[in-house]
């Protein structure tokens, strides 16, 4: 019974495995044998073709290939802040220098909970989490070495601890203890990267000079020596005449080539370019050979060391044949620094920058973002842009390309190739480096300031060669998400609406230049008005116009205590008054008349006769007298054309008339005062 029972399961299962697989003898044959001898045909097996079971290779899966793939299904949000603002909603940015601060403010407090961690380790010394993960953990920067030793002086060294390094080592040589050469090679690398200071998270990052020089007539081939010693100095820590380094170096009893690298290179970071070059000379008498490291630092300090741009040049490539001379290969840092140096050898670099790529393209090195920085600065700053070859085959090359951080300067390139474009005025080419920024992980080269930046460049261009449609298309995605408008951007727009004839606009642009904090700013205030009250328009948009400007006087108002309110001009108060004349608002437009007598303005023609026009339509004959008596206390010409309109466009009562009658006029006095000495003197 259970052999029967065993052999009915197998014969299920190879049933079933004939189903899936369709092989001979499977559900499909078996029925067609058995239909065959019920009616006496036969079926030939060999016109049915197996089906061919092909098993896929093994794919090995990224790490984050689920997490990459759950990215994919979502996309940006137009609507919302960056997502490091999204932590806590009160502190949300209104505008670019909010986002700053609050990016600043984030950044110093991580600084701080470091600094915190660094000082006082014996508040961190209990592991609370499970399970413990060792590199997330506060890292303990005691010394345990005590006593004066080579081995303290080491961990000392490791833990950056720059001054009680120094100490140490001056305690090692006043006990006549000898220290071997690779730790004060270690000492000299900490004091000269920290330039003899105290570590700091300011100080480990390299300092940028972002000074540039002036582009002068190529027949002048010398560079501004005023400008040459401010760059010089740009910022950062200075190198100090005589400081632990040179004292530690000059003692040394035995130098290698690591020492006078390490010595060069800090010179060179801190600005002290001739104290560089004169070591390097050393390191060449005393038969040494320099990294790779070192030539790209002195290639960087070429232009402080030469004035004249050929000079430059010719520095430059002799330090290039130094290293062919000692065997050293070059990097694609080196030629980024070549190409940086270029950017201030004037027409010079134009020539030699070409060459510098050709260069690097027979020794198959690819250039990175700083590469074609560097290149665009050659060709487009400090001059007229009139050709946009170099910068169309740089965009060719770099929408091919998803790059990765391999030079400090790589961060920089889209905004200075936004610059040209804009520049340029060349939109296609705008939406080219567009395109090359959404290619793989290019975005990130853009921080927070950056991207602001780089998108406030891009709209004002579009505001200046874009349809209106396509323009408002895109304030609209990305406004406040990918970057804060500028209150240049907001003029930009407002011509941008002004040419295209949407004025219809103006109030919820209006609403975000008061979310983003500019309502203060007198040249968009004058602005906004000027476009309002230029021409008449319809009803609906005059009343929405009204509103705008009812805000905007109420700007002019003080609004609480140490707010200083803003000084009417005499432009913004007739615009108000037009207006609020236009939108029927009889008693505000008289109100915003009043203004002109107490801020000492005068009124326009234009705007005398819109407040006429409106007390005409409101039958408000009382506000006409008014503005007649107002015009001949400030004594306008145009008074008695007023006066006259009054009496023929308002029906008056016999107390108006009276009261319209008896308005002095500054002509009239003046008249009489003459008549009267006249007869004196008769």
């Amino acid at each position: 019974m259970a052999a029967r029972r065993a052999a009915g399961g197998c014969w299920q299962r190879a049933l079933w495995l004939g189903r899936r697989c369709r092989l001979p003898g499977g559900r499909d044959s078996y029925r067609s044998s058995s239909s065959s001898s019920a009616v006496g045909k036969t079926v030939d097996t060999s016109q049915v073709t197996p089906e061919e079971i092909v098993l896929p290779r093994r794919k090995t899966w990224d790490k984050l290939a689920v997490l990459q793939t759950l990215a994919s299904t979502v996309n940006r949000d137009p609507t919302a802040a960056h997502y490091m603002f999204q932590d806590d909603p009160f502190l949300m940015p209104r505008n670019a220098a909010s986002a700053r601060l609050y990016s600043l403010s984030k950044e110093s407090g991580r600084n701080a909970a470091k600094y915190i961690i660094k000082n006082f380790p014996q508040y961190f010394d209990k592991t609370f989490a499970e399970p413990n993960v060792p590199c997330l953990m506060p890292e303990s920067l005691t010394p345990q070495t005590e006593g004066v030793s080579e081995e303290a002086l080491r961990e000392r060294i490791h833990f950056r601890m720059v001054k009680e390094s120094v100490d140490m080592f001056d305690q090692l040589l006043q006990a006549g203890t000898p220290v071997s050469l690779e730790t004060t090679n270690s000492l000299l690398d900490l004091l000269c990267f920290y330039g003899d200071g105290e570590p700091t998270p300011e100080k480990e990052q390299e300092e940028k000079e972002d000074i540039e020089e002036p582009e002068v007539n190529a027949s002048e081939q010398k560079a501004p020596k005023r400008q040459f010693r401010r760059g010089s100095q740009s910022s950062g820590p200075r190198w100090r005449e005589n400081n632990h380094a040179e004292r530690i170096f000059k003692i040394m009893p035995e130098r290698n080539a690591h020492s006078y690298c390490t010595m060069i290179r800090g010179m060179v970071k801190h600005g002290a370019y001739s104290k560089a070059y004169d070591v390097y000379i050393d390191l060449l008498n005393e038969r040494h050979k320099a990294d790779v490291h070192t030539f790209n630092a002195l290639i960087r300090a070429v232009p402080y060391l030469k004035e004249r741009f050929i000079e430059r040049w010719e520095l430059a490539k002799e330090f290039l044949t130094h290293m062919a001379q000692q065997e050293v290969q070059p990097t694609l840092l080196t030629f980024n620094s070549v190409l940086k140096s270029l950017r201030r050898c004037g027409g010079v670099g134009r020539t030699m920058s070409l060459l510098v790529l050709k260069e690097m393209e027979a020794l198959d090195i690819e250039p990175s973002l700083a590469s074609y920085d560097h290149l665009l600065s050659v060709f487009y700053r400090g001059a007229d842009p009139q050709s946009s070859d170099i910068i169309s085959e740089v965009l060719n090359e770099v929408e091919k390309r998803s790059f990765t951080a391999q030079d400090p300067d790589d961060a920089n390139f889209f905004i200075t190739a936004m610059q040209v474009c804009c520049d340029l005025k060349d939109i296609k080419l705008a939406y080219q480096l567009n395109k090359a920024l959404e290619k793989g992980d290019n975005w990130k080269f853009l921080d927070v300031d950056r991207l602001n930046g780089y998108w406030s460049k891009f709209f004002s261009l579009l505001c200046m060669m874009e349809q209106i449609e396509v323009v408002l298309k895109w304030y609209k995605e990305m406004s406040s998400s990918l970057f804060y408008p500028s209150p240049r951007n907001i003029l930009d727009l407002l011509q941008a609406l002004d040419a295209a004839n949407q004025l219809e606009v103006i109030p919820s642009v209006w609403a975000d230049v008061k979310q983003l904090g500019f309502s203060r700013r007198q040249d968009l205030l004058e602005e906004f008005l000027s476009l309002m009250s230029r021409d008449q328009h319809p009803s609906e948009m005059q009343l929405a116009f009204a509103k705008c400007a009812e805000e905007i006087k109420a700007v002019h108002e003080p609004a609480g205590l140490g707010q200083v309110p803003l000084e009417w001009t005499g432009s913004a108060l007739g615009n108000v008054v037009v207006l609020f004349s236009r939108a029927g608002r009889t008693q505000d437009a008289w109100t915003m008349m009043e203004h002109f007598q107490k801020t000492n303005r005068i009124p326009t023609d234009k705007v005398m006769d819109e407040f006429l026009n409106c007390a005409k339509q409101t039958n408000c004959p009382d506000e006409a007298i008014k503005m007649v008596k107002l015009a001949a206390s400030l004594g306008l010409l145009s008074s008695q054309r007023l006066k006259s309109r009054t009496e023929e466009e308002f029906e008056l009562s016999e107390t108006q008339k009276k009261a319209l009658e008896s308005i002095k006029w500054d002509g009239d006095s003046s008249d009489s005062d003459s008549d009267s000495s006249d007869s004196d003197r008769e």
